[in-house]
Protein backbone atom coordinates (compact mmCIF):
# COMPACT_ATOMS: atom_id res chain seq x y z
CA UNK A 1 0.00 0.00 0.00
CA UNK A 2 1.53 2.76 -1.08
CA UNK A 3 -0.57 6.21 0.32
CA UNK A 4 -1.86 7.32 3.54
CA UNK A 5 -4.84 8.86 4.58
CA UNK A 6 -3.82 12.01 4.18
CA UNK A 7 -2.63 11.28 0.44
CA UNK A 8 -6.28 9.62 0.24
CA UNK A 9 -7.83 12.31 1.34
CA UNK A 10 -5.27 15.26 -1.18
CA UNK A 11 -6.52 13.02 -3.91
CA UNK A 12 -10.22 13.35 -2.99
CA UNK A 13 -10.28 17.21 -1.94
CA UNK A 14 -8.78 17.78 -5.18
CA UNK A 15 -11.05 16.21 -7.30
CA UNK A 16 -13.85 18.62 -5.09
CA UNK A 17 -11.94 21.30 -5.91
CA UNK A 18 -11.67 20.96 -9.65
CA UNK A 19 -7.56 21.10 -9.56
CA UNK A 20 -4.69 19.82 -7.76
CA UNK A 21 -1.66 21.92 -7.69
CA UNK A 22 0.28 18.47 -6.37
CA UNK A 23 -0.21 16.68 -9.43
CA UNK A 24 1.52 13.36 -8.30
CA UNK A 25 -1.46 12.63 -5.78
CA UNK A 26 -3.08 10.80 -9.02
CA UNK A 27 -0.84 9.25 -10.44
CA UNK A 28 -1.00 5.06 -9.90
CA UNK A 29 -0.24 2.55 -10.61
CA UNK A 30 -3.26 0.14 -12.27
CA UNK A 31 -3.70 -3.95 -11.47
CA UNK A 32 -5.94 -5.93 -13.69
CA UNK A 33 -6.88 -9.01 -12.54
CA UNK A 34 -7.31 -12.78 -14.58
CA UNK A 35 -11.13 -13.56 -15.47
CA UNK A 36 -11.78 -14.04 -19.41
CA UNK A 37 -14.48 -12.00 -20.73
CA UNK A 38 -14.96 -10.63 -17.66
CA UNK A 39 -11.93 -8.74 -17.76
CA UNK A 40 -13.61 -6.81 -20.32
CA UNK A 41 -14.60 -4.64 -17.29
CA UNK A 42 -11.23 -3.06 -17.20
CA UNK A 43 -11.69 -1.13 -20.61
CA UNK A 44 -14.45 0.86 -18.40
CA UNK A 45 -12.62 0.85 -15.37
CA UNK A 46 -9.69 2.27 -17.55
CA UNK A 47 -11.77 4.91 -18.96
CA UNK A 48 -13.45 5.24 -15.78
CA UNK A 49 -9.94 6.22 -14.12
CA UNK A 50 -8.98 8.81 -17.00
CA UNK A 51 -12.56 10.53 -16.83
CA UNK A 52 -12.26 11.26 -13.14
CA UNK A 53 -8.26 12.87 -13.41
CA UNK A 54 -5.77 9.92 -12.65
CA UNK A 55 -2.54 8.98 -14.73
CA UNK A 56 -2.36 5.81 -15.56
CA UNK A 57 1.54 5.41 -15.18
CA UNK A 58 2.05 2.09 -14.57
CA UNK A 59 -0.11 -1.29 -15.53
CA UNK A 60 0.65 -4.76 -14.05
CA UNK A 61 -1.93 -7.62 -15.55
CA UNK A 62 -2.80 -11.09 -15.40
CA UNK A 63 -4.07 -13.07 -18.41
CA UNK A 64 -6.97 -10.73 -19.81
CA UNK A 65 -5.70 -7.88 -17.45
CA UNK A 66 -2.71 -8.19 -19.73
CA UNK A 67 -4.12 -7.82 -22.59
CA UNK A 68 -6.52 -5.06 -22.07
CA UNK A 69 -3.69 -3.55 -20.29
CA UNK A 70 -1.20 -3.67 -22.57
CA UNK A 71 -3.10 -2.55 -25.28
CA UNK A 72 -3.96 0.28 -23.13
CA UNK A 73 -0.16 1.00 -22.77
CA UNK A 74 0.09 0.40 -26.40
CA UNK A 75 -2.55 3.60 -26.42
CA UNK A 76 -4.82 1.91 -28.57
CA UNK A 77 -7.92 1.23 -25.59
CA UNK A 78 -10.32 2.89 -27.70
CA UNK A 79 -9.34 1.10 -31.17
CA UNK A 80 -9.35 -2.24 -29.26
CA UNK A 81 -12.74 -1.25 -27.42
CA UNK A 82 -14.61 -0.56 -30.98
CA UNK A 83 -13.33 -3.84 -32.21
CA UNK A 84 -14.35 -5.62 -29.31
CA UNK A 85 -17.76 -4.04 -28.93
CA UNK A 86 -18.77 -5.35 -32.30
CA UNK A 87 -17.92 -9.19 -31.85
CA UNK A 88 -20.38 -11.98 -32.02
CA UNK A 89 -20.14 -15.36 -30.20
CA UNK A 90 -19.51 -16.85 -33.67
CA UNK A 91 -17.08 -14.22 -34.49
CA UNK A 92 -14.91 -15.04 -30.96
CA UNK A 93 -15.38 -18.85 -32.18
CA UNK A 94 -13.48 -18.03 -35.46
CA UNK A 95 -11.03 -16.43 -33.82
CA UNK A 96 -10.19 -19.95 -32.40
CA UNK A 97 -7.31 -22.10 -34.22
CA UNK A 98 -7.92 -25.45 -33.24
CA UNK A 99 -4.39 -27.43 -32.29
CA UNK A 100 -5.89 -30.49 -31.66
CA UNK A 101 -4.26 -30.67 -28.15
CA UNK A 102 -1.01 -31.67 -29.62
CA UNK A 103 1.05 -29.39 -27.88
CA UNK A 104 -1.02 -28.81 -24.30
CA UNK A 105 -3.87 -27.00 -25.86
CA UNK A 106 -6.93 -27.62 -27.55
CA UNK A 107 -6.84 -24.63 -29.74
CA UNK A 108 -3.17 -22.46 -30.60
CA UNK A 109 -3.79 -19.17 -29.58
CA UNK A 110 -1.89 -17.63 -32.44
CA UNK A 111 -4.74 -16.44 -34.74
CA UNK A 112 -6.11 -14.20 -32.06
CA UNK A 113 -2.73 -12.53 -31.36
CA UNK A 114 -1.98 -11.76 -35.28
CA UNK A 115 -5.75 -9.98 -35.37
CA UNK A 116 -4.54 -7.90 -32.62
CA UNK A 117 -1.12 -7.18 -33.77
CA UNK A 118 -3.14 -6.24 -36.95
CA UNK A 119 -5.33 -4.19 -35.58
CA UNK A 120 -3.49 -2.26 -33.02
CA UNK A 121 0.14 -2.78 -33.63
CA UNK A 122 3.45 -4.18 -31.50
CA UNK A 123 5.93 -2.20 -30.07
CA UNK A 124 8.35 -3.53 -27.55
CA UNK A 125 7.52 -3.25 -24.04
CA UNK A 126 10.41 -1.30 -22.90
CA UNK A 127 9.53 1.57 -25.42
CA UNK A 128 5.71 1.93 -24.32
CA UNK A 129 4.43 5.37 -22.79
CA UNK A 130 3.20 3.55 -20.16
CA UNK A 131 5.06 0.81 -17.50
CA UNK A 132 3.56 -2.74 -17.90
CA UNK A 133 4.05 -6.15 -16.72
CA UNK A 134 2.67 -9.37 -18.16
CA UNK A 135 2.59 -11.91 -15.37
CA UNK A 136 2.52 -15.64 -16.16
CA UNK A 137 3.36 -18.55 -14.50
CA UNK A 138 6.21 -21.16 -15.29
CA UNK A 139 4.94 -24.82 -14.66
CA UNK A 140 7.91 -26.36 -14.66
CA UNK A 141 10.16 -24.53 -12.30
CA UNK A 142 6.32 -23.75 -10.32
CA UNK A 143 6.81 -19.79 -10.27
CA UNK A 144 5.01 -17.04 -11.66
CA UNK A 145 7.06 -14.66 -14.28
CA UNK A 146 7.26 -11.19 -15.44
CA UNK A 147 7.64 -10.34 -18.93
CA UNK A 148 8.49 -6.71 -18.96
CA UNK A 149 10.83 -6.82 -21.96
CA UNK A 150 10.20 -7.57 -25.64
CA UNK A 151 7.37 -7.13 -27.85
CA UNK A 152 4.36 -6.96 -26.36
CA UNK A 153 1.89 -9.36 -27.60
CA UNK A 154 4.58 -12.24 -26.76
CA UNK A 155 4.41 -11.61 -23.58
CA UNK A 156 0.35 -11.03 -23.54
CA UNK A 157 0.35 -14.41 -25.84
CA UNK A 158 2.19 -16.03 -22.51
CA UNK A 159 -0.04 -14.56 -20.15
CA UNK A 160 -3.23 -15.56 -21.72
CA UNK A 161 -2.11 -19.63 -22.17
CA UNK A 162 -5.24 -21.04 -20.33
CA UNK A 163 -4.16 -24.62 -19.22
CA UNK A 164 -5.75 -26.98 -21.75
CA UNK A 165 -7.34 -24.15 -24.18
CA UNK A 166 -4.42 -22.53 -25.23
CA UNK A 167 -0.79 -24.01 -25.93
CA UNK A 168 1.83 -23.53 -23.72
CA UNK A 169 4.42 -20.53 -24.91
CA UNK A 170 8.42 -21.86 -24.70
CA UNK A 171 10.79 -19.33 -24.09
CA UNK A 172 14.49 -20.59 -23.33
CA UNK A 173 13.91 -23.49 -20.44
CA UNK A 174 10.19 -22.17 -19.21
CA UNK A 175 7.01 -22.83 -20.07
CA UNK A 176 4.59 -20.83 -19.92
CA UNK A 177 0.92 -20.36 -18.93
CA UNK A 178 -2.15 -18.44 -17.92
CA UNK A 179 -1.04 -15.78 -15.14
CA UNK A 180 -3.85 -16.54 -13.31
CA UNK A 181 -2.68 -19.67 -12.63
CA UNK A 182 -0.58 -18.17 -9.93
CA UNK A 183 -1.42 -14.61 -9.65
CA UNK A 184 -4.21 -13.76 -10.83
CA UNK A 185 -4.00 -10.49 -9.14
CA UNK A 186 -0.25 -9.29 -9.52
CA UNK A 187 -0.02 -6.14 -7.32
CA UNK A 188 3.57 -6.76 -6.31
CA UNK A 189 5.14 -5.84 -10.05
CA UNK A 190 4.13 -2.17 -8.64
CA UNK A 191 5.48 -2.37 -5.34
CA UNK A 192 8.61 -0.33 -6.51
CA UNK A 193 6.99 2.15 -8.74
CA UNK A 194 7.09 5.63 -8.72
CA UNK A 195 3.17 6.39 -8.01
CA UNK A 196 1.46 7.42 -4.96
CA UNK A 197 -1.55 5.31 -5.20
CA UNK A 198 -2.29 1.51 -6.54
CA UNK A 199 -5.70 0.90 -7.72
CA UNK A 200 -6.63 -2.94 -8.73
CA UNK A 201 -9.38 -4.42 -10.57
CA UNK A 202 -10.48 -7.94 -9.66
CA UNK A 203 -13.23 -9.56 -12.17
CA UNK A 204 -13.09 -12.44 -9.73
CA UNK A 205 -14.70 -11.51 -7.28
CA UNK A 206 -17.65 -13.50 -4.88
CA UNK A 207 -20.41 -14.54 -6.70
CA UNK A 208 -23.62 -12.08 -6.49
CA UNK A 209 -26.16 -12.87 -8.71
CA UNK A 210 -27.22 -15.74 -11.16
CA UNK A 211 -25.27 -15.18 -14.05
CA UNK A 212 -26.65 -14.00 -16.95
CA UNK A 213 -26.32 -15.93 -20.56
CA UNK A 214 -26.75 -15.78 -24.19
CA UNK A 215 -27.64 -18.53 -26.79
CA UNK A 216 -25.04 -20.84 -28.11
CA UNK A 217 -23.20 -20.42 -31.51
CA UNK A 218 -24.08 -22.50 -34.48
CA UNK A 219 -20.68 -25.12 -34.71
CA UNK A 220 -22.31 -26.11 -38.12
CA UNK A 221 -21.42 -22.97 -39.23
CA UNK A 222 -17.26 -23.25 -38.36
CA UNK A 223 -14.98 -24.51 -41.54
CA UNK A 224 -11.59 -24.51 -41.19
CA UNK A 225 -9.48 -22.08 -43.37
CA UNK A 226 -9.79 -23.80 -46.52
CA UNK A 227 -13.23 -23.66 -46.29
CA UNK A 228 -14.32 -27.68 -46.03
CA UNK A 229 -16.24 -28.48 -43.32
CA UNK A 230 -13.75 -30.27 -40.65
CA UNK A 231 -16.34 -31.94 -38.97
CA UNK A 232 -13.57 -32.99 -36.57
CA UNK A 233 -12.48 -29.08 -35.55
CA UNK A 234 -16.55 -28.24 -35.74
CA UNK A 235 -16.82 -30.73 -33.26
CA UNK A 236 -14.41 -30.24 -30.65
CA UNK A 237 -15.55 -26.63 -30.75
CA UNK A 238 -19.03 -27.22 -30.33
CA UNK A 239 -18.15 -29.69 -27.55
CA UNK A 240 -16.25 -26.70 -26.04
CA UNK A 241 -19.18 -24.07 -26.35
CA UNK A 242 -21.88 -25.90 -25.85
CA UNK A 243 -20.33 -26.89 -22.42
CA UNK A 244 -18.35 -24.02 -21.07
CA UNK A 245 -21.01 -21.38 -23.28
CA UNK A 246 -24.44 -22.48 -21.64
CA UNK A 247 -27.35 -20.90 -23.18
CA UNK A 248 -29.04 -20.47 -19.69
CA UNK A 249 -30.96 -24.13 -19.58
CA UNK A 250 -30.22 -26.02 -16.48
CA UNK A 251 -26.92 -27.73 -15.70
CA UNK A 252 -26.30 -31.06 -17.28
CA UNK A 253 -25.34 -33.60 -14.59
CA UNK A 254 -21.99 -34.39 -16.66
CA UNK A 255 -19.31 -31.97 -17.75
CA UNK A 256 -16.94 -32.35 -20.35
CA UNK A 257 -13.10 -32.24 -19.35
CA UNK A 258 -13.31 -28.27 -20.45
CA UNK A 259 -15.91 -27.26 -18.64
CA UNK A 260 -14.29 -28.95 -15.43
CA UNK A 261 -10.87 -27.94 -15.90
CA UNK A 262 -11.96 -24.30 -16.56
CA UNK A 263 -14.34 -24.11 -13.80
CA UNK A 264 -11.34 -25.26 -11.58
CA UNK A 265 -9.47 -22.77 -12.63
CA UNK A 266 -11.90 -19.95 -12.13
CA UNK A 267 -12.67 -20.70 -8.46
CA UNK A 268 -9.02 -20.95 -7.89
CA UNK A 269 -8.44 -17.55 -9.33
CA UNK A 270 -11.10 -16.01 -7.02
CA UNK A 271 -9.36 -17.61 -3.69
CA UNK A 272 -5.85 -16.74 -4.98
CA UNK A 273 -7.20 -13.18 -5.96
CA UNK A 274 -8.77 -13.01 -2.74
CA UNK A 275 -5.28 -13.78 -0.79
CA UNK A 276 -3.58 -11.08 -2.69
CA UNK A 277 -5.63 -8.30 -2.47
CA UNK A 278 -5.62 -8.99 1.60
CA UNK A 279 -1.63 -9.18 1.39
CA UNK A 280 -1.26 -6.27 -0.71
CA UNK A 281 -4.01 -4.36 0.33
CA UNK A 282 -4.17 -1.93 -2.83
CA UNK A 283 -5.42 1.91 -2.08
CA UNK A 284 -8.89 0.80 -4.16
CA UNK A 285 -9.85 -1.95 -4.75
CA UNK A 286 -12.84 -2.47 -7.01
CA UNK A 287 -14.20 -6.39 -6.93
CA UNK A 288 -16.79 -7.14 -9.65
CA UNK A 289 -18.59 -11.23 -8.86
CA UNK A 290 -16.69 -13.54 -11.33
CA UNK A 291 -20.92 -14.81 -12.41
CA UNK A 292 -21.28 -11.68 -14.03
CA UNK A 293 -20.15 -13.20 -16.98
CA UNK A 294 -19.19 -16.91 -18.44
CA UNK A 295 -15.72 -16.84 -19.64
CA UNK A 296 -15.69 -16.91 -22.76
CA UNK A 297 -19.03 -14.43 -23.21
CA UNK A 298 -16.93 -12.31 -24.73
CA UNK A 299 -20.66 -10.99 -27.34
CA UNK A 300 -21.33 -9.65 -23.89
CA UNK A 301 -18.25 -6.75 -24.56
CA UNK A 302 -20.51 -3.61 -24.55
CA UNK A 303 -22.45 -4.44 -21.61
CA UNK A 304 -19.00 -5.73 -19.03
CA UNK A 305 -17.27 -2.35 -20.52
CA UNK A 306 -19.96 -0.19 -19.47
CA UNK A 307 -20.19 -2.20 -16.45
CA UNK A 308 -16.79 -1.42 -15.66
CA UNK A 309 -16.89 2.44 -16.21
CA UNK A 310 -20.21 2.63 -13.91
CA UNK A 311 -18.67 0.73 -10.90
CA UNK A 312 -14.98 2.41 -11.21
CA UNK A 313 -16.92 5.44 -11.30
CA UNK A 314 -19.20 5.01 -8.58
CA UNK A 315 -15.76 4.01 -6.22
CA UNK A 316 -13.82 7.17 -7.70
CA UNK A 317 -16.84 9.08 -6.76
CA UNK A 318 -17.83 7.49 -3.24
CA UNK A 319 -13.71 8.25 -2.09
CA UNK A 320 -14.09 11.62 -3.65
CA UNK A 321 -17.27 12.69 -1.12
CA UNK A 322 -19.88 13.15 -3.66
CA UNK A 323 -22.48 11.09 -5.16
Amino acid sequence: MKSSTAQLNCVASCANAGHCSATVSRRISLVLSSGGARGLVHIGAIQALEANGYEIASIAGSSMGALVGGIHARGKLDVYAQWVRALTRNDVVRLLDVGWGRSGGLFKGERIIEVLRELVGDEDIEDLPIGFTAVATDIKRKQEVWLNKGPLFSAVRASIAIPMVFEPVRRGGALLVDGGVLNPLPVAPTLTDDTTLTVAVDVNGLDQRPVVSRSRPEAAIVKSDEGEAASGIKHAIAEFFDEWMPSGEPAEPEQSMFAIALEAMDSMQVTISRLKASVYNPDILLQVPRNTAHFFEYERASELIDLGFERMDKELKELHGYR
